[in-house]
């Protein structure tokens, strides 16, 4: 028993010889967001607001794929989306954001000041304005690395990924295929506090090149993000992928209806219910238990328990 928390920066094909100028910046906004989540944990602030204020964070962090560093749509515009959900099955969702400096705090309201469950476009837009969110012009998330990326993607004629290197024109995909790809830098945190009430946070961009319009699994309950009496779970990876597996109940409902530990639950869906390269997911149980299992090659990702273990890693460590 006792407080835990686990956060993710996205999971997906990361090379081991991801440059450090890429690598540190996001090692560090990990350690930095784990620090801030742990000292509101054992200030007894609630799960809810530990995962709000955690992905607040990650999303004001330019290395990662949210908020301030969203990636940009095929017209080059920014769409965020985020969602969550605490242990009583409360839950708020939002989508199709262009000026929301932090789309979680949204959902967040979403969630506490409306009788609905997601708002999405313009009337997501509208409701920020009326509750006095802070808002920006568009152009404040338009970054030069995420303009680049747009461009990489263009030429090859493909939605891709955060870290997927320049493909020579010999290599070129004829049509485009979100299948082929993830959408690494998504950021989501877990928490459990010392009162055992749990809570789940997940916001992203999207994929690069994605079309105007489209929704991932963040926003979407079951899919990206979920929580209950149980277990708390925030996935990442193949948004598609994890939306027609709807990883992240799953966890919870393996958890239940086999009667196993969150350890099991989250290693049996994500080797065995998804196929191989599609997802990573951080949960945590009532019970302060925390895992990080992912089937891709790689997961930014850290956590924290009460009895002082914790772990920031980005590969498969050595005892897996």
């Amino acid at each position: 028993m006792g407080w835990a928390i686990a956060l993710h920066g996205g999971a997906g094909d990361i090379p081991l010889s991801l440059p450090p100028e890429r690598r540190l910046p996001r090692e560090a906004g990990l350690r930095h967001c784990l620090h801030i989540g742990v000292e509101a944990l054992k200030a007894n602030t609630p799960a809810s607001d530990v995962v709000e204020l955690v992905v607040r964070e990650l999303e004001n962090i330019p290395h990662f794929n949210a908020g301030k560093g969203s990636v940009l749509t095929t017209q080059g515009t920014v769409e965020m989306e985020a969602c969550i959900m605490d242990g009583t099955k409360r839950c708020g969702a939002v989508s199709g954001l262009t000026t929301v400096v932090n789309p979680i705090s949204l959902a967040r309201l979403v969630m506490e000041k409306t009788p609905h469950i997601y708002l999405a476009f313009d009337g997501a837009e509208a409701f920020a304005r009326e509750q006095g969110v802070e808002t920006v012009d568009s152009s404040h998330f338009i970054t030069p690395e995420n303009v680049e990326r747009l461009q990489q993607a263009k030429e090859a004629n493909r939605v891709q990924i955060d870290y997927t290197q320049p493909l020579h024109k010999d290599e070129k995909k004829e049509t485009p295929e979100a299948d082929g790809d993830s959408k690494l830098g998504t950021v989501g945190c877990v928490a459990v506090d010392s009162l055992g009430n749990l809570a789940s946070a997940t916001s992203t961009g999207g994929l690069v090149n994605k079309m105007v319009g489209r929704i991932g699994d963040t926003p979407i309950i079951g899919a990206g993000t979920y929580a209950n009496s149980l277990c708390a779970v925030s996935a990442t990876g193949k948004g598609e992928a994890i939306i027609r597996g709807t990883v992240a109940r799953d966890v919870a409902a393996v958890m239940e209806f086999k009667c196993v530990s969150l350890k099991e639950a989250a290693a049996y869906v994500v080797e065995e219910g998804t196929p191989k390269g599609n997802v990573g997911l951080v949960a945590v149980s009532a019970t302060g238990e925390v895992t990080m299992p992912f089937n891709t090659t790689g997961m930014f990702r850290a956590c924290a328990t009460e009895d002082g273990y914790s772990e920031i890693g980005i590969w498969p460590s050595v005892q897996n």
